[in-house]
């Protein structure tokens, strides 16, 4: 028998995916992409500025300006993805709807002549599936009312959080000898105990009854090494998986580090402390937070300059800069070295939408709250690594505070599971609580 005929898939897409990745157009193998003309419109709207989403807006404007330069965008012209798919932009003609989303919903708003123009789309090519797809969640939402199919852009997208990476096993009933050699030595080229799947900078608990140890895996010299808890500015570990992150942070081969972990896991903290043990390696520490804007505030329309406009933004890292310092007294070294190295710009803040071109080099720098960046922003900047240069994302993949983005398609989670195994690459989930008794008890139960 014949083959069944494939059914061609037209994926109609709202501007949060272009914006999201300037490139998605060609993500969709051999099937068609539609852009609704309001979705231009508001493209034009954020071509200007200096943050990610004006590049990406930018960027995917010249893409469908190069596809066009010998077509009509009314009809369908080829992608150069290589696979035979094909884009179009579509007008919205809903005086002809039997279903108008600007009239069911009861309000003229961008999201609804876009639904409307998918919907026109169905209409017109009855032997076709029309798909919107949106990182909007309600406008996934709407569409499916209007019985419309909709989904996320998957493209970047990681596998189930629930199996997300955590950077560490648990390894019990190892030979209490081979633990004992473990901390005589230091290393052990013995490593079948660990089994066959080994990734470089991959930390374990080993244990027997009687005692145990913490490793990590060294890739390079394919060897186990004990990790032990060491002090960073008056900052010691309190459990196992701090230990691994403050490992990852002083391990000079290590140039990328994520932490993640629910609030009050220490990330912050262990990671300018670290990067403070670290102040005689690098000639500055840059600290970095993606601004999200409460009450739809821009930035831009803050009074100041550039770090003025960032300064409360950035209060969490200043907090811990003061715990740590905090640890000394007036008079002691360590505390004079911070106060001096932030009088001499030795510790700045580096406003994320002003990084793209820069060269980071000889710099260590924190990015916080790095689960609220897209995958393309996380590599904008670590792409500004320069020489001699070490980059540390903390966050909470959890505790989200962008709309567009979840658990699967934040920056942090892309690095976790495309980087893992990395020789240059490590991370390190936090799981217990140690900001205060109260602080877990709210984590746990609330």
């Amino acid at each position: 028998m014949p083959a069944p005929k494939k059914v061609r898939k037209i994926y109609v897409l709202d501007t949060s995916v272009l914006l999201h990745d300037h490139n998605c157009i060609n993500s969709f193998e051999d099937n068609f992409v539609a852009i609704p003309i309001t979705v231009l419109e508001e493209l034009d709207k954020f071509k200007v500025g200096n943050d990610i989403k004006n590049f990406e807006a930018r960027e995917c404007i010249r893409i469908i300006d190069r596809l066009s330069e010998d077509h009509s965008l009314k009809d369908w012209i080829p992608l150069n993805n290589g696979q035979g798919g094909k884009m179009k932009i579509i007008l919205n003609n809903s005086d002809e709807l039997p279903a108008n989303a600007e009239k069911i919903f009861d309000v003229k708003k961008n999201d609804h002549k876009i639904l409307n123009a998918a919907l026109q789309l169905q209409i017109e090519d009855k032997k076709a599936k029309v798909i919107m797809v949106t990182k909007d969640i309600n406008l996934r939402l709407k569409a499916k009312a209007l019985d419309l199919p909709a989904e996320d852009y998957k493209t970047g997208k990681v596998k189930d959080n629930m199996m997300m990476y955590t950077g560490k096993s648990l390894v019990e009933e190892v030979d209490a000898e081979f633990i004992r050699k473990l901390y005589q030595e230091g290393e052990s080229k013995k490593i079948t105990v660990l089994g066959k799947d080994k990734l470089s900078n991959h930390f374990y608990i080993l244990k027997n009854h009687q005692s145990s140890a913490l490793a990590y895996y060294n890739g390079k010299e394919k060897s186990l090494q004990r990790v032990d808890k060491v002090y960073a500015y008056g900052i010691k570990p309190k459990n196992a998986e701090q230990a691994f992150a403050m490992h990852a942070i002083l391990n000079p081969e290590v140039r990328l580090v994520t932490i993640s972990g629910v609030a009050g896991t220490g990330k912050t903290l262990l990671a300018l402390a670290g990067s403070l043990e670290l102040k005689n390696t690098y000639d500055q520490l840059f600290l970095a937070r993606p601004i999200v804007p409460l009450s739809n505030k821009e930035i831009g329309f803050l009074p100041g300059d550039a770090e003025e406009k960032v300064n409360p933004y950035m209060q969490p890292l200043w907090d811990n800069l003061n715990f740590i310092k905090n640890q000394f007294g007036e008079n002691e070294k360590k505390r004079k070295a911070i106060d001096e190295m932030q009088a001499a710009g030795k510790i700045t803040i580096c406003p994320l939408a002003f990084i793209r071109g820069r060269s980071l080099s000889n710099c260590i720098m924190i990015v916080d709250e790095a689960q609220n960046l897209t995958p393309h922003e996380v590599k904008t900047i670590i792409t500004r690594a320069g020489e001699n240069t070490k980059i540390i994302l903390t966050g909470d993949v959890r505790q989200i505070d962008t709309p567009y983005l979840d658990e699967q398609s934040n920056g942090l989670s892309y690095v976790i599971e495309r980087l893992k195994g990395q020789e240059l690459y490590c991370h390190v989930t936090l799981e217990k609580g140690e900001r205060s008794e109260l602080a877990n008890l709210a984590n746990d139960m609330l």
